[in-house]
This record gives C-alpha cells, sequence and structure tokens, in this order.
C-alpha cells in the first residue's frame, strides 16, 4: 500500500519543526486524523512533579491540526482558538494523542483530539477551529524535502 505523498510531506513537516526535538514523537497522520506519541520525562514537569500542562496542549493541539491540514493540500491550516481540558494529572509512561476532524466547511475546519497514557486512561481532550491560511504548504519547512 502507497501512503499518500501529502501525509508522509506533513509528517516531515512536523518532525522538522525545532520543537520536535524536545519531544522525540512518532507520529502517524492520515485523511482528517493524526495520532502521536511521546514518553513522559521530568523535562517537561512543573515542580509539583507531574506533567506540564503545556505538554497536554501541545500533544491536543497538534493531533487535531494535522487531522485539519491532512484534508487541506494546499496552504498552511492556522489554530484560531483552542480549547483544553486537561483531567488528570501523569508522571510516567507514554502518551497518545488522537486528533479527528468533526467538520468542515470552505474556510475552516473543526478538529478534536483525546489525550491518553500508558494504561489507556484519558488525561485530556479538547477541541478547536483551524483556517486555512495563505502560505502554501511549500513554504513550511520540512513540507516540501
Amino acid at each position: 500500500m502507497t501512503k499518500d505523498p501529502h501525509f508522509v510531506a506533513l509528517q516531515n513537516m512536523y518532525m522538522a519543526a525545532p520543537i520536535s526535538e524536545l519531544y522525540h514523537p512518532s507520529i502517524v497522520i492520515s485523511d482528517a486524523e493524526m495520532t502521536i506519541e511521546i514518553g513522559v520525562s521530568e523535562g517537561v514537569f512543573h515542580s509539583a512533579g507531574a506533567l506540564h500542562g503545556s505538554v497536554y496542549f501541545k500533544m491536543l493541539d497538534a493531533a487535531a491540526f494535522f487531522a485539519a491540514n491532512s484534508l487541506e493540500r494546499e496552504v498552511f491550516v492556522l489554530t484560531t482558538s483552542f480549547t483544553t481540558y486537561l483531567t488528570r494529572p501523569v508522571s510516567s509512561g507514554t502518551l497518545r494523542s488522537e486528533g479527528h476532524v468533526v467538520n468542515r466547511n470552505r474556510s475552516q475546519f473543526i478538529a478534536e483530539a483525546v489525550l491518553h497514557y500508558s494504561e489507556g486512561t484519558q488525561i485530556g481532550r479538547g477541541s478547536g477551529v483551524f483556517m486555512r491560511s495563505e502560505r502554501p504548504l511549500s513554504e513550511a519547512r520540512g513540507y516540501a524535502d
């Protein structure tokens, strides 16, 4: 089975972002969906010894964002709003965020994501609105490489 070149290019774009070096993610992008996995490490803890909320946001937003951009083949999409719910603290294991598009029209996408940790327990969820920008995907770091 041949993987869609657009999905491969989006994966390359995600991995080319400098912030990806901090998390060492494993990702899969498909039609209207994205999955990200990272290992929890103390380098992203708050001072009470658990995962910082910014990591929850990063995992949820990225999964929803790339699910949306999987449906847009010409331009980069932008997050215009994102609501995040943190439901449980974690301090070890592997995180898995799964995003999918729930609605789209000519100018925007609505996507949701759920974040789980190793045991399958949900630790967060989010939803966002993403709009098409004017920036061609071909200009995004890693997309055309």
